[in-house]
């Protein structure tokens, strides 16, 4: 299997589109070749300023702890916990996150084999196990450590991040659910979150049908209008980021906590999540049909 890169500088980097394609070699998609950590420095961008959320090694401990922690178990468990601990020690602002050249670096200059050991695919008859390019280089929703950063960003709850554990527990909120426009707004998102906590929606193909519909009333509906959301005061998460400089590593066994934003009011999350359910309810779910007939 890939390993953990032979070298590791003491700050994070940036690493262009272009020159990590050079490194996506079928011998690393096949997890069987290491990355060249010394060639790929070379190239990757140094981060400007000198502030503690550029340190490398955090990152590189939460990972070590996640395979470690989650090596008996199924890996996508581990979602929920690297998820929100990842969001609380990089403490990126949105405008930073959405530099994919961060995300190309920390798959392939600080954990490759991380992104092996969670995205290998299941053995088939005829084919041979890999990771799809687009966990190391590849959109928001589906690059290994981008996707876990927004789940967490857009499905906590202010500081509480006990949203983001929920919606990691189904990894269609992560593949279906991020891919919409309308998660940005808060009390959508945790209408969404709120249905997998009430059993409404518990299956894969219900939370696909489930993001279908929401989106497609989005295209005539205003959610921000029926359930206005806060608004949002960049005060919180501006001084959540410079206390980065003096935050101690992030907890192990309890979640962290987030900047210390004013909650989504829960009344209209209640009104979306209602509505939702109504959505749902008329929504078809592929294979439903045949499944109620069989318990007939």
């Amino acid at each position: 299997m890939t390993h953990k890169p032979s070298h590791l500088p003491e700050r994070l980097a940036l690493l262009s589109d272009l020159n990590a394609a050079q490194y996506l070699t079928e011998g690393l998609l096949a997890g069987k070749e290491d990355v060249p950590a010394i060639a790929l420095n070379k190239v990757s961008e140094p981060m400007s300023g000198d502030d503690a959320r550029a340190a490398l090694h955090p990152v590189r401990d939460l990972v070590d702890d996640t395979m470690h922690a989650y090596r008996d178990a199924k890996v996508t468990q581990a979602d929920a916990w690297l998820a929100t601990r990842l969001h609380a020690t990089l403490r990126l602002s949105r405008r930073e996150a959405a530099d994919r050249k961060l995300w190309n670096y920390l798959a392939l200059g600080v954990a490759p084999d991380y992104v092996v050991w969670r995205h290998m695919s299941e053995p088939k008859e005829g084919k041979t196990p890999q990771v799809a390019a687009t966990r190391f280089r590849g959109a928001h929703y589906t690059q290994a450590f981008a996707r876990l950063w927004w789940a967490a960003e857009l499905f906590r709850n202010g500081s509480d991040y006990s949203p983001v554990v929920a919606a990691c527990t189904n990894q269609d909120m992560l593949n279906t659910a991020l891919r919409l426009d309308a998660i940005d707004h808060r009390p959508t998102a945790l209408a969404m979150v709120r249905l997998l906590e009430r059993g409404t929606v518990s299956t894969g193909r219900d939370v696909n049908a489930l993001a279908r519909a929401v989106n497609t009333s989005a295209a005539t509906l205003m959610y921000d209008v029926i359930a206005p959301d806060v608004i949002r005061d960049a005060g919180p998460l501006r001084e959540w980021i410079d206390a980065a400089e003096s935050a101690p590593a992030v907890p192990r066994r309890m979640l962290p906590e987030g900047p210390d934003e004013e909650q989504a009011p829960d009344d209209s999350v209640e009104a979306l999540a209602d509505y939702f359910a109504e959505l749902f309810a008329d929504a078809p779910v592929r294979g439903k049909e045949a499944a109620e007939e069989s318990s007939v």
